[in-house]
């Protein structure tokens, strides 16, 4: 399987917003979550959507703050990140959610390069 593509990470202020895209082949049958690792913390869930877009789930840590977005036809995944704090700060990651429920358990042969966010002023 072709691994995603994640893209539209960058340097930003706090309070500041970032949207992040992630292209991935042949998704639109899979639920979609996005993830994140800070340096020296281990890989956690951030948001979650369900294969046809009519469910989502965010982490508490983002929730009112974080949208995430599907559009099948393009095969793509969102992450809209609004009031970003330097906490948000990590490499961002895409991948499908092979068990829809905490902790979405994503599909570890899946995971691509990642897409960095670095919240500071």
């Amino acid at each position: 399987q072709v691994q995603p593509v994640e893209s539209g990470g960058g340097l930003v202020q706090p309070g500041g917003s970032l949207r992040l895209s992630c292209a991935a082949s042949g998704i639109s049958f899979n639920h979609m979550g996005w993830y994140r690792q800070a340096p020296g913390k281990e890989r956690e869930f951030v948001a979650a959507i369900s294969n046809g877009g009519l469910s989502t789930y965010y982490a508490d840590s983002v929730k009112g703050r974080f949208t995430i977005a599907r559009d099948n036809a393009k095969n793509t995944v969102y992450l809209q990140m609004n009031s970003l704090k330097p906490e948000d700060t990590a490499v961002y990651y895409c991948n499908k959610v092979v068990q829809w429920g905490s902790p979405f358990r994503p599909d570890y042969a899946y995971w691509g390069q990642g897409t960095q966010v670095t919240v500071s002023s």
